[in-house]
């Protein structure tokens, strides 16, 4: 954020440059791994059997990395809270930038909801009989308010550490992780010392169908990578590290994949995985011979939860803040708390939907999955673009991380993030193999209808470059302006019906 588009908006730029690198690798890291290796793997193996899923968790990882390349570079260009939505303001001009800056928040958003519905799933697990009360079905699921009041909890605790400041956030966020990771290789451990290879059989499951099937998850899982460019503004680290840190995230949640769903096919065979709700955690069951470390590994799972929501809830709020100080939100989200100097509004309205998704019940986990995941390819894309765009007609701009050296090795990798991202987009469409269903698509396109309301509220006009944003913000006070009366449409002096009526008073007098 520009201390002309705070001082536009009325707010003084007070994000502080607190997080270190092992805040901002974590922040990273855990919003990757958050719930879904819990409840989702079992799945993934059905779907594509083991080796299957762990190829296509492989190449959507690499296709993860040649996009968090692109985002490398620009963040550590560009060290701004909002990440996409700075990048796209200054490669292509305000409605671009409205439309990857809302395509990413509404994909952080689902997250956000679908960690709340994860947390008491994972809960019920340790504790089975939490569902008391029943309140209503929805899509087959039975909605209990004791089940859903653990996700309000959850939501209300997570937006108050957020509140607090993103010290605290990160704080917490690094050491979640560090017990996340110690979970994992407990995993691990036991997958090599009592796992057996038979119960890997058959590796491969369903073709080409399968594979396609697991990689319309990958923007899901591994979107993450990206908060860190959001919070680059409150980075207290050399903008070239932090455009490291996005890649080296990608590369340690690939591999936190791929060993989640071998180490769990080596435990289970395929028709206990088909048969359970929590495969992961019933895999570490067996390969211990112990309930207690399956429900040690629902710990883990709940750990997952808690970063990745901690983390996706900065980036939003964080993202909305920018928005909102573009004039592309209402004002109301640019406010930050006197004391924390936090975007408390956005965190409270993002925090409030989190309340809300529990009372939706479990089958919003499927739904919340793959809605956001198109969304999240089509930012992705758009900054893929943005790279290309600054690289051609910005040559001399200062990049503190040059993607691909000197040569033109860097547009390469432009163009194939590009390529992947719309090869990624065309899977959710339908009539492909992983083609998903209606109710995804409704909730896609309610988001896209609420965006196009503000989409047209953004004037025409607005020249991409280096002073985009203060020339947005001039031509919405103009806008606002004329409406009061005190300026005509074309910027020109005019006044009121009001003021010309105290003219003429006055001239009498």
């Amino acid at each position: 954020m520009t201390q002309a588009a705070a001082n536009q908006q009325g707010t003084e730029p007070g994000l502080k440059k607190v997080l270190g690198k092992w805040d901002a690798l974590a922040i990273g890291v855990g919003a990757m791994i958050g719930f879904g290796w819990v409840v989702l793997t079992g799945d993934w193996i059905t779907t594509a059997g083991p080796i299957g899923a762990s190829l296509a968790m492989l190449v959507g990882g690499g296709i993860m990395a040649v996009v968090g390349l692109t985002y490398a570079e620009l963040v550590a260009a560009m060290p701004k809270a909002g990440g996409e939505h700075n990048y796209l303001l200054r490669a292509m001009g305000a409605r671009w930038s409205f439309a990857g800056s809302w395509a990413i928040v509404g994909g952080y958003i689902t997250i956000v909801a679908f960690e709340a519905v994860a947390l008491p799933k994972s809960v019920q697990y340790i504790f089975p009989n939490l569902s008391q009360i029943k309140l209503w079905d929805i899509a087959g699921s039975e909605v209990y308010l004791t089940w859903a009041l653990v996700g309000v909890l959850g939501a209300v605790v997570i937006t108050w550490i957020n509140i607090r400041g993103i010290k605290t956030a990160g704080l917490v966020q690094t050491f979640v992780v560090l017990f996340l990771f110690i979970i994992g290789a407990m995993l691990l451990t036991g997958s090599f010392a009592s796992g057996e290879s038979a119960n890997m059989e058959p590796f491969f499951d369903n073709g080409l169908a399968g594979f396609f099937g697991v990689m319309i998850v990958v923007p899901f899982m591994f979107v993450g990578f990206d908060v860190i460019p959001q919070s680059a503004e409150e980075c207290d680290i050399p903008p070239r590290k932090i455009g490291k840190y996005v890649v080296i995230s990608v590369l340690i949640a690939t591999a936190w994949y791929v060993m989640v769903v071998l180490a769990t096919s080596s435990g289970l065979g395929p028709a206990a995985i088909a048969g359970s709700e929590m495969a992961t955690a019933d895999a570490m069951g067996a390969l211990f011979n112990s309930e207690i470390m399956a429900k040690i590994l629902i710990a883990g799972g709940i750990a997952g939860i808690l970063t990745s929501w901690n983390s996706l809830l900065m980036g939003a709020s964080r993202l909305m803040y920018a928005m909102a100080t573009s004039g592309m939100l209402p004002r109301w989200f640019a406010v930050l708390h006197p004391k924390y100097h936090t975007p408390h509004h956005a965190l409270l309205f993002i925090g409030g939907l989190s309340v809300l998704a529990p009372f939706f019940g479990t089958a919003m986990l499927g739904w919340l999955v793959d809605s956001g995941s198109p969304s999240i390819v089509v930012a992705y894309l758009l900054v893929g673009v943005a790279f290309l765009i600054l690289r051609r007609r910005e040559p001399q701009m200062d990049r503190p991380l040059r993607i691909g050296g000197k040569g033109n090795f860097g547009q390469v990798i432009g163009v194939m993030s590009v390529l992947f991202c719309a090869g990624l987009i065309s899977l959710y469409l339908p009539g492909m193999p992983a083609a998903i269903t209606w109710q995804p698509w409704a909730l896609f396109a309610a988001w896209w209808v609420l965006g196009t309301f503000f989409l047209f509220r953004v004037p025409r006009g607005v020249q991409p470059g280096e002073n985009a944003e203060e020339e947005l913000l001039h031509l919405l006070s103009i806008r606002q302006q004329s409406k009061l009366g005190a300026i005509g449409p074309d910027g020109a002096a005019a006044t009121s019906r009001r003021g010309r009526r105290r003219q003429a008073t006055n001239a009498k007098r």
